[in-house]
């Protein structure tokens, strides 16, 4: 007979513990334990009955391949791989207020409504936070309050199995979010770790079981992590991440887990009062705000996914009044900005260790690629000595520890990017003699290859100690 069992779960980790603790052992959260309680049957094992045979086939299979469908909205397409895959999960984290719900509604009706080439999907919005009428409201200011799209408020995961589990049923299903379900068979509150990874499992199941994508909502901690276990990443087939600073009107949507597309892919939105609106040219957007010839700045060729993205990278040098200088790095890894100055200090002469410097990557991106640093490293000389790069100049390229410049990957893509825009000139690690010859269609006219800190702090005139002395303060 099934007895009742009581333990405590971290609401960061999942780990569960016989008695409560006030620090986590797993994961090092304090009062993160929370008392749930569960119906435990006695352990039978697998007893004396037969299991039933599985039905193996084989790799190339019997059925046609799955379609996938189009949303509609390129930049959403374009981070999930060419668009849903049916029986698939899908699992959307972001900041509250960053435009989740409002994407996702978005995304329904573009599916929901009648388009040329694609016949329309039925659509369920089921959400456990808002009413029907306030999702209306919503509806109503993007302006998709006529599209065919089914609304629905309930919080039971049985409720919600039972209008699912039925043939001619939803195409695509949103969860908004996962966070406020409940099953009635467990005796501990919504959002709880157990609450969090039942429900998903059940909805996942019935997804898999019936052929409907499944859009699930989820909340960050203030980590940036998904809230609840971090089973329920593993559990669904694609985690999207929309990221975007509240002073910057621009949203990046990018995926971090994809079974069926590329990770690292990202979606570029910009937020308007009619909603999200896409940017297919994010490059230019970014750098539409850009002086010309302003010192302690530099243009960046990243690569995010498989699209490249020119960027602003701003550096301020600045006379420190206190013993310990201070470092405010926005959008870019501070310790990368540590070793970059360290390099710069040891192996180029430039010793602006003892100043204020503050770091800032324009329009609310975050970069995260090594190839950033000789951009950084650049704008860094270039506001110590007040001379600024070229304004027709792009700059990329991997710096290590003996000052050398390393190659980075695509860098045919950075530069045709860099040409599409404009620019005339590129600063760049050094290429082989085959890349010499070949240089990529549209590539700017003038590339200067970098191959240490050297030929870098050449192109300003520095010589060791010069940009210090420039900023030394009075």
């Amino acid at each position: 007979m099934a007895r009742a069992h009581t333990r405590f779960v971290c609401q960061q980790c999942g780990a569960a513990y016989p008695r409560w603790a006030g620090r986590c052992e797993a994961c090092g959260g304090w009062n993160s334990l929370v008392e749930e309680t569960t119906q435990s049957a006695s352990p039978r094992g697998l007893g004396g009955g037969k299991g039933k045979k599985l039905d193996v086939v084989g790799l190339a299979g019997t059925s046609a391949p799955l379609q996938r469908r189009i949303m509609g909205i390129a930049e959403l397409d374009r981070v999930c791989g060419g668009g849903l895959v049916p029986g698939s999960a899908l699992l959307v984290g972001g900041d509250p207020g960053i435009g989740k719900s409002t994407l996702l509604l978005q995304a329904m009706a573009a599916l929901a409504a009648p388009q040329s080439g694609r016949s329309p999907a039925i659509c369920l919005y089921i959400s456990g936070e808002e009413s029907l009428d306030q999702i209306r409201l919503r509806a109503l200011r993007l302006g998709v309050a006529g599209t065919p799209v089914q609304l629905a408020a309930a919080t039971s995961v049985r409720d919600i199995a039972a209008s699912l589990d039925q043939r001619g049923g939803p195409e695509i299903v949103v969860v908004d979010s996962i966070q406020t379900l409940y099953l009635d068979s467990l005796d501990s509150a919504p959002g709880t770790v157990s609450q969090v990874r039942a429900s998903a499992h059940e909805l996942i199941r019935l997804a898999k079981e019936r052929g409907f994508s499944l859009l699930l909502v989820g909340h960050v901690t203030k980590e940036g992590t998904i809230a609840g276990p971090r089973v329920l990443e593993h559990m669904v087939d694609t985690v999207l991440y929309f990221e975007g600073e509240r002073g910057h009107q621009f949203r990046i949507l990018r995926a971090v887990k994809n079974r069926f597309g590329p990770t690292d892919e990202i979606g570029v939105f910009e937020m308007t009062d009619r909603g999200l609106a896409e940017v297919p040219n994010p490059s230019a957007l970014f750098l539409a705000e850009r002086r010309g010839e302003v010192s302690g700045s530099a243009v960046f060729a990243g690569m995010e996914g498989t699209r490249p993205v020119l960027m602003e990278i701003q550096a301020l040098v600045a006379p420190s009044p206190l013993g310990t200088p201070r470092r405010a790095v926005i959008g870019w890894d501070g310790n990368r900005l540590a070793m970059v100055l360290a390099v710069l200090d040891t192996r180029g002469g430039l010793a602006i260790g003892g100043s204020d410097i503050y770091l800032n990557v324009a329009g609310g991106l975050r970069i995260a690629e090594p190839a950033a640093d000789l951009a950084v490293a650049a704008a860094l000389i270039s506001g110590a000595t007040q001379q600024p790069v070229p304004a027709d100049t792009v700059v990329f390229g991997e710096i290590g520890l003996s000052g050398e410049v390393r190659p980075v990957a695509q860098a045919e893509a950075r530069l045709k990017e860099a040409g599409k825009l404009g620019f005339t000139a590129a600063w760049m690690p050094r290429r082989s003699s085959q890349a010499r010859t070949r240089a990529p269609e549209g590539a700017p006219a003038s590339i200067r290859e970098i191959a240490h800190l050297g030929d870098l702090l050449a192109r300003f005139d520095v010589t060791p100690g010069r940009a210090a002395r420039r900023r030394a303060p009075r």
